[in-house]
């Protein structure tokens, strides 16, 4: 793609493996209905500061399960850790409602491959809401599908803790105990501080804010670095799509909206290329590194680069 052609104001058609008028349902339905439950939070009676704030360290802590876990663990594989901890990262990240870990990370390599280009499955060349979230609500055949899932991710259905989670309903089991959790546990809190309606009360409000709510939160935030960061923002390198660092982004998503950065070295586990761009998705994977249980971090390439001509010095 030439220079003049990304200063240009492009239009994409739909990728021609959708199926237009081909709703599907298995998205849109869950999605529907999550944003309208989320609108309890506007009831008085199921508001509580510790609901407020199980969202709010929920958007970080279940949302690492998404930034961390499924796009740079799993989709670029920027480091390793034991398996148990991967797996453990993956149920974090199922509570997301994001869909499972094989179909997440064949969808973003898909999207690497084709970025910005008429197949990628969610370019904003199309349309902002196209892009945004659209693209979940019809069916695409160039990404659900498994030749898809074999040709973008071959090493996540080959392991059977993944292959798994495609079959059956697993993976919504998953989703729903830890809704479950949220609301037995401000049940039970509530019901030893002041009886069972307070228990009640309590423990929808952890439902609707700490589950419900956070969940929407994070598919927003998701979705913003598909849409948004191929829209606004300035460009540090000149990649072969409109990939864009966008700091608002990046602060909602502690790291993954110096998008532009990570266009140009996707494998590096770290999105900060400037002092200023705080990646703090990658200080959480360095700290890993440094409690051992992370391993072949990729550092940036601009270092790598400079390590390998050290080495290529030093054997000289």
């Amino acid at each position: 793609m030439s220079q003049d052609a990304l200063a240009a104001p492009l239009r994409l058609p739909l990728p021609d493996t959708v199926m237009r008028g081909d709703v599907r349902w298995s998205y849109a339905v869950p999605i529907a209905a999550m944003h309208l439950l989320a609108l309890a939070a506007c009831l008085p009676w199921l508001f509580s500061w510790t609901g407020l704030v199980a969202m709010v360290v929920g958007v970080h802590v279940f949302g690492q399960g998404i930034n961390l876990c499924y796009h740079r663990l799993l989709a670029h594989r920027s480091a390793r850790v034991p398996r148990w901890l991967e797996y453990s990262l993956v149920v974090v990240a199922l509570c997301c409602m994001e869909d499972t870990p094989g179909k997440w990370v064949a969808t973003h390599r898909h999207h690497h491959n084709h970025s910005d280009e008429q197949p990628d499955p969610h370019s904003p060349l199309v349309n902002f809401l196209w892009s945004h979230i659209g693209w979940l609500l019809v069916h695409n055949g160039g990404t659900h599908h498994i030749e898809a899932y074999r040709r973008f991710a071959p090493d996540i259905f080959r392991d059977p803790f993944y292959l798994r989670l495609e079959r059956g309903l697993l993976s919504v089991w998953v989703y729903l105990a830890h809704a479950v959790l949220f609301f037995g546990a401000g049940l039970a809190v509530g019901w030893i501080g002041g009886g069972f309606a307070a228990g009640i009360q309590f423990g929808l409000s952890l439902l609707v804010w700490g589950v419900i709510v956070r969940t929407v939160v994070v598919w927003h935030i998701t979705w913003s670095v598909n849409s948004l960061t191929h829209l606004f923002g300035y460009k540090n390198y000149e990649t072969d799509d409109h990939s864009r660092n966008n700091w608002f982004v990046a602060l909602l998503t502690v790291g993954e909206g110096w998008h532009n950065n990570h266009h140009h070295d996707p494998a590096s586990g770290s999105n900060q290329h400037r002092w200023w761009e705080f990646d703090i998705t990658y200080y959480e994977l360095k700290l890993l590194e440094k409690l051992g249980l992370a391993t072949k971090v990729v550092r940036p390439r601009h270092l790598r680069h400079e390590a390998r001509e050290t080495r290529e010095a030093v054997g000289a």
